[in-house]
């Protein structure tokens, strides 16, 4: 760290903003980022730029041509190689004090619990995968881990229309829609903060992936997951600063 010219000058700004006490809070603060795509790499570079301390990112996937035009870590000289790595490393050229764990591990409603059983301060689930999305957030209410999930950002073009709210309050979101009723079957109403968006969407099986496995493409552009991972950074952020 000491090798870094000019490192305390990194979060001198964010100093100015939530003092000194603040950036203690996020440097100590544990958080787990489920799904490095679109939306979780702008979610978790954000974090890190804000001074957070300790991240834990999960995605199974490589970085693949199609990730280009909206993930951070897509580039031309990083195809093929694990989104988690690149990612991890991409964060400690940001802040080399950084503490990061990269598992390049498929997030399943069967390994949901031994991921959450480190214990972290927030979770931020962006994942696609319906069932393990459903697994992940029953089980951080369950162990009362507060966590922020990301509905859907493909189909959409107009960020004003992204909103931050419980599940519960949530409307014109079909995907949060459909999690309200499966949560609920299992006795969760609220407790769970979605970023979501109520701009219509014509695609019809957007946000419903009813099976695991291979789906449909869905069309996305470039600024709309980049703006769904900065929502939920902001209210990771001011939740850990309380």
């Amino acid at each position: 760290m000491q090798s870094v010219p000019g490192y305390e000058q990194i979060f001198s700004r964010t100093s100015l903003l939530i003092g000194d006490a603040g950036l203690r809070r996020l440097a100590a603060a544990r958080v787990l980022i489920a799904g490095v795509g679109g939306v979780g790499s702008c979610a978790v570079e954000v974090l890190a730029r804000a001074g957070m301390g300790r991240l834990t990112l999960v995605d199974s996937d490589t970085v693949q041509v199609s990730n280009i035009n909206r993930q951070l870590h897509a580039l031309t000289t990083t195809l093929g190689q694990p989104k988690v790595r690149v990612m991890a490393e991409r964060l400690l050229q940001i802040n080399p004090g950084l503490q990061v764990v990269p598992l390049q591990e498929l997030i399943t409603p069967d390994n949901v619990s031994d991921l959450l059983e480190p214990g972290y301060d927030l979770v931020l689930d962006a994942i696609d995968s319906f069932g393990a999305k459903l697994a992940l957030l029953q089980n951080c209410v369950e162990c009362q881990i507060p966590v922020i999930s990301s509905m859907g950002a493909a189909g959409k073009l107009d960020p004003t229309r992204i909103q931050i709210a419980d599940i519960a309050d949530s409307q014109g979101c079909r995907l949060a829609r459909k999690l309200r009723k499966e949560l609920r079957r299992s006795g969760i109403s609220t407790g769970v903060t979605v970023v979501y968006s109520d701009e219509p969407c014509s695609l019809e099986c957007l946000g419903e992936p009813e099976t695991e496995g291979e789906r449909r493409p869905l069309g996305t552009i470039s600024y709309l997951p980049a703006a769904f991972g900065l929502f939920m950074a902001s209210a990771a952020i001011r939740r850990l600063l309380g």
